[in-house]
């Protein structure tokens, strides 16, 4: 079973630095991320699993949802805490939240 959390609990998770996983394709993560936000392809997640901080939740996001969950799922299985973002990026920009366009140095 995979933790979900909405886009307010992530906006607080964040304020405090926690680390958030994007699982979506590039081009997704250039047209708008989560500022900070690190992006892992899911066909790449097992190799970035390693190097996640042990102890501490990591945030994982996709567009809606869907992808996220199962990103989650995997990453839990190799040892991560792993929450997954309901509601995805779509949710945090409906949200009000800011926004990166663009590619950025925390891109895989």
């Amino acid at each position: 079973m995979v933790t979900e959390v909405d886009v307010h609990a992530l906006a607080a998770a964040h304020a405090d630095g926690s680390i958030v996983i994007d699982v979506r394709e590039p081009y997704e993560y250039v047209s708008g991320h989560v500022p900070g936000a690190r992006l892992i392809p899911p066909d790449a997640m097992a190799d970035y699993a390693a190097g996640l901080p042990e102890g501490e939740p990591v945030y994982v996001i996709c567009a809606s949802g869907n992808r996220s969950r199962s990103a989650a799922l995997l990453l839990g299985a190799l040892g991560v805490d792993a929450v997954s973002v309901a509601g995805g990026t779509g949710g945090w920009v409906s949200a009000g939240f800011p926004v990166v366009t663009g590619p950025h140095e925390n891109a895989t």
